[in-house]
């Protein structure tokens, strides 16, 4: 995904040049807030950074970019006092935050559907069982339920295994 840049400061497009050569990502600038709108309109980004004297002299402008970013991490700096290295630091530390709240996000959605799962499991097994122990043995309901109870025997044991990161999908 790209960053949006939002500044009318000279020589702009060059810093989102030098920006996107050090990033690896596609840097759009956006001169205000007609521009800047305009483009969140198109697209989603990864980051929207907004220079702060846009942000000091017209607030509502920025508070309109920031409820059009979406999911984009907002940055507001000083393009004057903060040079294309600073710029680089400040998004490159935003998108590496970005990345660990998903991962752990991800992470406990796992856990919580796993444990979800495990109680799941358990309630039919025990389910089955009870059902099997009050049931004729030679009966084709009782094999079918002793198919139930290997199944979700089968299941526990696997959902007890612990799982590597790569199939956890992490």
């Amino acid at each position: 995904m790209s960053i949006l840049m939002v500044t009318g400061i000279e020589g702009a497009r060059n810093c989102a040049d030098v920006v996107a050569r050090h990033l690896g990502k596609d840097v759009e600038v956006a001169e205000g807030r007609k521009g800047a709108l305009a483009l969140l309109r198109q697209k989603e980004f990864s980051a929207v950074v907004v220079d702060e004297t846009i942000a000091e002299c017209d607030p509502a402008a920025a508070e309109a970019i920031w409820e059009r970013a979406g999911l984009a991490i907002p940055l507001q700096i000083n393009f004057a006092l903060s040079g294309a290295a600073r710029l680089i630091r400040d998004i490159r530390a935003a998108l590496h935050r970005r990345e660990r709240e998903q991962t752990l996000a991800r992470r406990a959605a796992v856990a919580a559907i796993e444990s979800e799962l495990k109680s799941t499991v358990a309630g039919l097994l025990l389910q089955s069982e009870l059902a099997l122990s009050g049931s004729d043995a030679s009966s084709p309901l009782a094999d079918r339920l002793r198919m139930v109870a290997d199944l979700a025997g089968n299941l526990r044991r696997q959902l007890a295994a612990p799982a590597s990161p790569r199939e956890a999908g992490l």
